[in-house]
């Protein structure tokens, strides 16, 4: 049996119902960030594009009384870990046969405005059925448009972002909790490492650690679990420049920054409840 290959299409941001303060966040942060976009599903969105995967942003309408509202069952912050997929019905069918409890392929668009002109991008996602995951939301996304998505002039950021390096997960028993990317990737792809366990992902990794690994990376910066044991905690960046980060972070007003030589960190309180970490 062959199983899909393990790469990172995007990271999801949860802002629940408050996109507006979101983007001022993040823009604030150094990344630029595309039109709003507003899904047939009923969220909406903001990307900010790197070279082969992105961050996206995501919530409801203040008022919304249908549509995606499971955005609101989970706090702010790191929500989703999203693998790219060439074909969603092939995806489907070999995680069913191993086994994988995944939900059937859903389609949906997205209008998207290039040169004037407007366009639909479409998806289709397969997701994992509901409570498997306890920490957010993991998925596959098969884009039938990229190149309404990765577009040069979206990928050009004031932090000098480039990529996502890592998606940090805490989770009390790390090594139960890797048997999910085991049985979708292969065991070769889950790595032993200090207090816990790392799933490579194309060029990216996954780190499923325990709370008090965490605080021993990040100390003060963690992001409040809100009395969850296992909860997505941060990302790490590949960037440029740490001069270039550390520049537009002050002039965004961002407090509690921490740099050490190549590595800045801004702690979750100043990026809605997720630390981020900027490596060169």
């Amino acid at each position: 049996m062959t199983l899909p290959a393990a790469t990172l299409d995007h990271v999801v941001i949860n802002a629940r119902d408050d996109m507006d303060h979101a983007a001022d966040v993040y823009r604030r942060l150094g990344f630029t960030l595309t039109e709003r976009g507003f899904h047939s599903l009923g969220s909406m969105n903001h990307l900010a594009m790197f070279g082969t995967d992105y961050l996206e942003l995501i919530a409801i309408p203040k008022d919304a009384t249908s549509g995606r509202l499971d955005l609101l069952n989970y706090p702010a912050g790191l929500n989703g870990l999203v693998f790219g997929s060439e074909d969603s019905a092939i995806t489907y069918e070999s995680l069913s046969k191993a086994g994988v409890p995944i939900d059937p392929p859903v389609e949906f668009t997205r209008p998207v405005k290039v040169a004037g002109k407007e366009h639909d991008a479409r998806f289709r996602t397969v997701r994992m059925k509901a409570g498997v995951v306890p920490y957010g939301r993991v998925y596959y996304c098969h884009h039938f448009t990229r190149d309404l998505v990765w577009r040069d002039e979206w990928r050009h950021h004031a932090n000098g972002v480039v990529s996502v390096v890592r998606a940090l997960i805490v989770e009390p028993d790390p090594a139960a909790a890797s048997k999910l990317y085991a049985d979708m990737f292969g065991p070769e792809t889950v790595r032993d490492i200090k207090g816990g366990k790392r799933v490579v992902v194309g060029n990216s990794h996954f780190d499923i650690l325990t709370e008090d690994e965490l605080k021993a990376q990040f100390g003060d910066a963690v992001p409040d679990a809100e009395g969850r044991k296992a909860y997505m905690a941060g990302l790490t960046f590949r960037t440029v420049s740490a001069d270039k980060v550390a520049r537009t972070l002050q002039e965004g007003g961002i407090k509690g920054v921490v740099r050490q030589g190549g590595r800045v960190v801004v702690p979750a309180r100043e990026a809605l409840n997720a630390v981020l970490e900027f490596v060169e």
